[in-house]
């Protein structure tokens, strides 16, 4: 289906999921134009909550009167657009697992990736500094003192209504380095998560990746120090419009899922899965603030409700399986801890 004119994409370059989609249309050749948000060629019609990235569609006259936001349901959007260079993996129970990994990467190690910018002094001077500039580089330096008070104040203010505390470091910073050996690992067997293409979930690490390796200081050396070929992944996947693809073919099939994804199921299960379910619990008893247990450490951190949606969608796809794809993926998630998710 497509559009004869180019789509828009509006973020910031230190915003995980503003990078994430452009990574994708730059991988599926979807033309786009790439602007700042809140800067002054910020045209973008409105959008109902207004986070980063905003994507805005043109009509068939090129008129820009829509825009929406939120990665993971405009990914699914271009997939109903664009019929080349699909993410979604052909076998069903392939594509869920890929799912599964898009939202744990979008849902938590988007914590590593905001404890690493503003819980240390290094990096919260650098983000400090050089967040604001998106929006204005040529803003007086009254101004862009000003925005960098404003920025950090506001940022550290959320540390513990997001899970940077000192009590969570360790749950936080542990399952970061684990990612990076299960990835190194990955890496060094094959291209991309599920196959020899990349799917929804190496975008969505991807996303996180980028701003931890390639922007923030102090998680940066730790992965050049303990998972270099990751480093380089990183670099690759953010502009992988030249990567061949044939049709269809590439992805992994349910029998030959690769034993290191399967290890990362593990991984999800031992981090995201009681993350998901205590915020699930807190929200419906209308708790402010969620709490469970993680490596037999308490995590603690205000409640959010848009985790409550994520967990109700991932439910409904495996409830939208047929009985022989959910039983393959109940089979794969069996002993993983990704079960819970189900019960």
């Amino acid at each position: 289906m497509g559009t004869a004119h180019p789509l828009k994409l509006a973020g910031a370059y230190g915003s995980p999921y503003t990078l994430k989609m452009r990574a994708v249309l730059r991988y599926r050749n979807i033309p786009f134009t790439w602007v700042l948000r809140d800067s002054k060629w910020d045209d973008l019609p409105p959008v109902p909550v207004r986070l980063i990235p905003a994507i805005a569609f043109p009509d068939e006259h090129g008129v820009y009167g829509e825009a929406q936001i939120d990665s993971s349901p405009l990914i699914m959007r271009l997939e109903g657009m664009y019929a080349e260079r699909s993410l979604v993996p052909t076998d069903a129970v392939v594509a869920f697992i890929d799912y599964l990994i898009e939202d744990y990467a979008d849902e938590w190690v988007t914590k590593p990736m905001y404890h690493y910018r503003w819980y240390y002094d290094e990096a919260i001077e650098k983000a400090g500094s050089l967040l604001p500039l998106d929006m204005d580089q040529q803003m007086s330096d009254e101004q862009w003192e000003k925005a960098k008070r404003f920025i950090t104040k506001r940022q550290i203010s959320r540390r513990a209504l997001v899970g940077s505390t000192e009590q969570n470091r360790p749950v936080i910073e542990s399952s970061y380095e684990r990612l990076l050996a299960l990835l190194q690992r990955s890496v060094s067997e094959r291209p991309f998560l599920l196959g020899d293409r990349p799917g929804r979930g190496d975008f969505g690490l991807f996303g996180q990746l980028r701003e931890l390796i390639g922007w923030d200081p102090v998680s940066a050396r730790i992965a050049v120090a303990q998972a270099p070929r990751v480093v380089n992944w990183v670099e690759r996947v953010d502009d992988l419009s030249w990567w061949q693809v044939d049709g269809d073919e590439g992805w992994c099939t349910r029998g030959t899922l690769p034993a290191v994804a399967v290890e990362l199921l593990s991984e999800i299960g031992r981090t995201y899965v009681p993350f998901m379910l205590g915020n699930d619990r807190a929200a419906k008893a209308g708790e402010e603030e969620m709490s469970c247990t993680i490596d037999g450490m308490e995590y603690r951190q205000g409640t959010f409700p848009y985790q409550v949606k994520c967990l109700a969608w991932l439910r409904a796809e495996r409830a939208a399986l047929s009985d022989a794809d959910r039983e393959a993926v109940d089979a794969l998630l069996a002993g993983t801890g990704c079960e819970a998710l189900f019960a």
